[in-house]
């Protein structure tokens, strides 16, 4: 669950097989009582249809908390980390990282690095899109070390500079405009 919508679409499926939530947050919901498997066959269904995924497995769980907190990180964080990552996972999930990176590795068929590297110039690529701020406000909103190395790991990314990217893009969005 990524938004406040996602939060009450949850709440009100949840509400329509008679179950009460205690606390809905992002990628986890507390309930009074217990669930039987019929309520979360129903649950489950009806969460698709939102594109919602009914999570039940303790390696889908913390996938899913790895992954939220490694978005969290890359899109609401301002302040550059004072630790290193896998130190910050740690802390933050309260499990030892090399754990963590196996079991995501297993699942996900990517490391993490290789995860937060994809998400970041995901970002990246979004905030050139938006075209309020330059590659040097982006490399610092993003805490690279440099535009070099920003640059460095957007081609391996995706193939092209993000000079060659933000031309293409409004390029391409021209083009549109233009027919």
């Amino acid at each position: 669950m990524v938004s406040i919508r996602c939060k009450r679409i949850v709440e009100s499926e949840l509400a329509k097989v008679g179950i009460k939530c205690t606390m809905i947050d992002l990628g986890r919901v507390q309930i009074t009582g217990s669930i039987t498997q019929l309520q979360t066959q129903e649950i489950a269904i009806a969460l698709l249809d939102y594109g919602l995924e009914l999570l039940d497995n303790k390696k889908s769980i913390l996938i899913e908390r790895i992954k939220q907190v490694i978005v969290d990180m890359i899109h609401h964080s301002e302040i550059p980390l004072k630790t290193n990552f896998s130190d910050y996972l740690s802390n933050k999930l309260n499990l030892d990282y090399t754990y963590l990176a196996n079991i995501f590795s297993d699942v996900q068929g990517i490391t993490i690095e290789q995860f937060i590297i994809l998400h970041k110039i995901q970002f990246v690529k979004q905030l050139i899109r938006q075209d309020e701020l330059n590659l040097t406000e982006i490399s610092w909103k993003m805490h690279y070390s440099s535009v070099a190395h920003l640059s460095t790991q957007f081609k391996k990314v995706t193939g092209l500079t993000p000079s060659q990217f933000k031309h293409f893009t409004f390029q391409n969005q021209t083009a549109l405009v233009n027919v």
